[in-house]
């Protein structure tokens, strides 16, 4: 099976459309998904280099950590294969943007200061890919710099199927069971995702060492807020107590399995 782009390097014709509609923007600036979006800000905020660092934002969407990362000062390029993405970010202040895949950067060794691959991992089902999209990291980050990688938990589709009432339905069942236990998922319309790989968390390291990129550390992002406490986000008091404890938790290991993850390496 091949992962998010074929061998001619352009996106799979199922999660090409899945990114199309537009959603992804918006599910990090609203609802549940305004948990992931403020946790990766408040993780890469502490890691990132001084302002300006040079900013390689893979993977990137239509720019919804660019936007940010750039209104802090950093020079940020961001690398989408959705041409959609590209010339939406493209319209962002201080976002220069260009199509390109993860396996396959554009860049000089050792260019840029943090290369951030909040997506790629997502797509690329084939555990070569993954590692490939790492080492490409990996070499056009100087010395000193950072490779951030997100991942999904291995059984996020299903807590989210409970959590949304679906997963008593047959054929939601059977695709999200699949994914919890061979870690792909064939996503569909009916579990709201698309073909995706989802992590143990202690394979992720693996494939970072391999990457050449050992003593990478781990930060949960929602952790077991992913289940539940979406109230919360709403109410400024209460989410200033929920993030503060998702900050003190970042780090435990029996967390590490819920929601999103942040693996962080700096580059020897």
């Amino acid at each position: 099976m091949l992962g998010v782009m074929t061998e001619s390097r352009q996106l799979a014709p199922k999660i090409m459309d899945y990114y199309l509609q537009g959603k992804e923007d918006g599910r990090l600036r609203s609802g549940r998904g305004r948990l992931e979006f403020w946790r990766t800000q408040d993780v890469l905020r502490r890691l990132l280099p001084a302002v300006p660092a040079r900013i390689l934002d893979v993977g990137g969407g239509s720019g919804v950590h660019a936007e940010w990362l750039a209104a802090d000062g950093h020079r940020v390029e961001l690398v989408d294969p959705v041409p959609a993405h590209v010339e939406q970010a493209s319209g962002l202040p201080g976002v220069i943007a260009r199509v390109g895949d993860a396996r396959h950067l554009d860049e000089p060794d050792g260019s840029a200061d943090a290369v951030l691959l909040l997506g790629p991992l997502y797509h690329l089902t084939e555990r070569a890919d993954r590692v490939r999209a790492l080492a490409q990291a990996r070499r056009v980050t100087r010395p000193g710099g950072l490779v951030v990688a997100a991942t999904i938990a291995r059984w996020a589709a299903v807590h989210d199927m409970i959590r949304l009432g679906r997963y008593a339905e047959e054929h939601v069942r059977s695709a999200v069971d699949e994914s919890a236990r061979t870690g792909t998922l064939d996503g569909d319309a009916s579990v709201g995702f698309t073909t995706a790989y989802l992590h143990d968390p202690g394979e992720v390291l693996t494939e970072f060492a391999d990457a050449g990129l050992p003593g990478a550390e781990r930060y949960a992002l929602e952790g077991v807020f992913a289940l539940y406490a979406e109230e919360w986000l709403d109410d400024p008091g209460r989410r200033a107590l929920l993030l503060d404890v998702a900050r003190r938790t970042e780090n435990e290991p029996e967390l590490l399995g819920f929601g999103h993850m942040l693996t962080v390496a700096r580059v020897s």
